[in-house]
């Protein structure tokens, strides 16, 4: 079977698959633990289009989830599905031509299966990049990065952590103008791409930056 799930929807079944292990924890009656198994595969299904009855059969065990180790075994089995983010050094280079001397991170050390976007520091904390992928296209834009003096909310992942004002400059209306777009995102990538469960808010947020 070729890998068809997305890194955003393995992370959804992950915190799915949680909900399982706290519902089989805390709950004792058979029928709440039935609503929520029920409810977990609902909820994972709906994420899939045309899913094919091998595809299905791959996924209805996670409702068989009792414990964190069923969990992790569970996860560890469905993450050669897992379509890998498809991207080279060189695709890199060429969504930022401006930029001299960018620093691409090393891509061949890297598991591209938990990558749902791609970001680095460029030669300072103080500028960042981020490669995102929609409708099979790669989409690059990058800009400056300060460091918030508290935690804050994410708007890509949704998550409280420590975060940054990321501001990306962008032509205005007139000719000649620029103006700079941005909003809190997390500090550690990797972290955010762990946390997202959708795409929504990573396109969204893309095509307002890319104006």
């Amino acid at each position: 079977m070729k890998p068809f799930i997305r890194t955003d929807q393995y992370n959804f079944i992950r915190v799915q698959a949680r909900k399982l292990v706290n519902g089989h924890s805390t709950a004792k009656d058979p029928d709440v633990i039935k609503a929520i198994e029920d409810m977990v595969l609902e909820n994972i299904l709906a994420m899939f289009i045309n899913m094919n009855d091998e595809q299905k059969q791959l996924i209805q065990p996670v409702v068989e989830i009792h414990d964190k180790e069923m969990a992790e075994k569970f996860l560890a089995q469905l993450k050669q599905y897992v379509i890998p983010f498809n991207v080279s050094e060189q695709a890199v280079r060429k969504l930022f031509p401006k930029v001299k001397k960018l620093s691409v991170p090393p891509l061949d050390k890297m598991d591209l299966r938990d990558i749902v976007y791609l970001s680095w520091f460029g030669n300072s904390t103080s500028k960042k990049y981020i490669v995102s992928s929609h409708d099979n296209k790669l989409s690059g834009i990058y800009g400056s990065f300060t460091q918030a003096n508290q935690k804050g909310i994410c708007s890509l992942c949704n998550g409280l952590g420590e975060v940054g004002m990321f501001l990306a400059e962008i032509k205005g209306k007139e000719q000649g103008t620029f103006t700079k777009r941005g909003n809190y995102i997390c500090s550690d990538s990797q972290k955010c791409n762990e946390n997202l469960t959708s795409f929504d808010k990573l396109t969204d947020f893309i095509e307002r930056l890319k104006g």
